[in-house]
């Protein structure tokens, strides 16, 4: 499997370069990191969390933790790690957690931390446990429209 289809469409639809990367399959963002040789901080993961009936997308450094607690502040309701179940048919083209954080996409709000910010590109999943994009910060922000605020811990 590569780089889905519809990621793809949508990047070049909005014409925002990117860099496609192979890595060996990982399951986790750190571990992408360490098998790309980047460091933990300028690899995003991607973290569907929900609310009653509203699901979001996190996106925090592959090195740092989400606290839903913070999180919960910004959002103004109690917010929980959404589970597999729950998600997997948000994300049709994507392997189980391998998505990305492009909310816009699949309809979902995006919030990111600001932590980010300090990079001038970010890598993410693309999709499977082995492709991964890297993109201009500038230009995932253009796409997703995220709201910025701390919340990892």
């Amino acid at each position: 499997m590569s780089i889905s289809t519809r990621i793809k469409s949508h990047l070049e639809a909005n014409h925002v370069p990117y860099t496609p990367l192979i890595h060996t399959p990982s399951y986790t963002a750190q571990g992408a990191a360490a098998v790309m040789h980047v460091p933990g901080r300028e690899v995003a993961k991607t973290i569907v969390v929900a609310s009653g009936d509203a699901t979001y997308i996190v996106v925090l450094p592959a090195s740092r933790h989400l606290s839903l607690e913070k999180l919960g502040k910004a959002v103004g309701r109690t917010i929980r790690l959404a589970t597999e179940w729950e998600f997997a048919s948000l994300f049709p083209d994507c392997e189980l957690g391998a998505m990305p954080p492009l909310g816009e996409i699949y309809g979902l709000p995006v919030f990111m931390d600001d932590s980010l910010i300090a990079e001038n590109e970010i890598i993410f999943n693309a999709g499977t446990h082995k492709d991964a994009i890297r993109m201009s910060l500038s230009d995932f922000m253009r796409l997703a429209l995220p709201t910025v605020g701390s919340f990892a811990s």
